[in-house]
């Protein structure tokens, strides 16, 4: 199955916080890298004014784990970075989102599949389509679709960032 998750972070050193996710998700079985997307800097959403902006990136995977696991495995990682969950929508060393696990529809209190509010996500859609031009959110469609009535403006790529496949 494909899984697509969203990482973010906009406190400390960013892509090397990015990069040592990405490491990390990676450092277990189950959890196969396909492809990341080019890294972004993108303006805060939501949230207390004042964010420094967001360096936001996609990895593509191919996995065996439940959805669950994986989102315990994300959530290891952000603490493993000194993830505080302080403030809904605040700063943040780490942020790994679970968007996708294939065409996985779940609603419960712990784990929302697709993410509620991917689709309507610049930071989350823009790389997206550049990983994985075929793209889809279950139940709203292709990413490149959902992209064409969005605001783009405020995400920029960093053409000088690159993350590396996993060791």
């Amino acid at each position: 199955m494909k899984a697509v998750l969203a990482l973010g972070s906009n406190l400390g050193r960013r892509f090397q916080t990015l990069q040592g996710a990405v490491d990390t998700l990676f450092d277990a079985p189950g959890l196969e890298f396909l492809k990341a997307s080019p890294i972004y800097e993108t303006d805060p959403v939501g949230g207390p004014g004042g964010q420094r902006p967001y360096l936001n990136a996609i990895v593509v995977a191919e996995t065996t784990l439940q959805p669950r696991t994986i989102l315990e495995r994300a959530q290891s990682v952000e603490n493993a970075f000194g993830r505080v969950r302080a403030e809904r929508w605040g700063s943040r060393t780490l942020d790994i989102d679970l968007i996708v696990v294939g065409d996985t529809v779940c609603d419960d209190p712990d784990l929302t599949l697709p993410h509620p509010l991917a689709h309507e996500r610049a930071f989350v859609l823009v790389p997206w389509s550049k990983a994985d031009p075929e793209g889809t959110v279950p139940g709203r469609g292709r990413v490149a679709d959902l992209l064409q009535g969005l605001d783009q403006q405020g995400v920029r790529l960093r053409a000088d960032l690159k993350l590396q496949r996993p060791d």
